[in-house]
């Protein structure tokens, strides 16, 4: 008499499970890096909103501002955005997230004095 069994050996199994722990140790951290993109992506995205709102605020005072609160900036939850300085001349300002890469990133407009790693003017920079 032959007898057939039906099923996966012990063998067959530990070969699928160890091929699925190989793949997801190659997908998680390209998971995290792209996540971090996201985030600098953000940041940059606040920092132009930050633009448009100091320019709406300078067409209307001839002056621009220094505060998030003056200018009724809400940025993205976890993005952190400081403007060093604001006057009639011009305005600085980084902002940072602490998941995200890159880290931090700067913009600067007019005669303000530029913050690393903003190089040039109106370019939002990161680093």
């Amino acid at each position: 008499m032959r007898s057939t069994r039906k099923g996966f050996t012990l063998i067959e199994l530990l070969i699928v499970v160890v091929i699925i722990g190989i793949l997801a140790a190659i997908a998680i951290p390209k998971f995290q890096n792209t996540k971090g993109k996201a985030y600098a992506a953000t940041i940059k995205t606040d920092i132009k909103n930050l633009t448009s709102i100091q320019e709406d605020y300078f067409y209307f005072n001839e002056t621009y501002s220094s505060s998030l609160s003056q200018l009724r900036f809400a940025g993205t939850d976890g993005v952190t955005i400081t403007i060093a300085e604001a006057d009639g001349r011009g305005w600085s300002a980084t902002a940072t997230h602490p998941a995200s890469y890159p880290l931090t990133c700067a913009v600067y407009y007019g005669d303000a004095a530029p913050l690393a790693p903003a190089t040039k003017e109106g370019v939002i920079e990161c680093q």
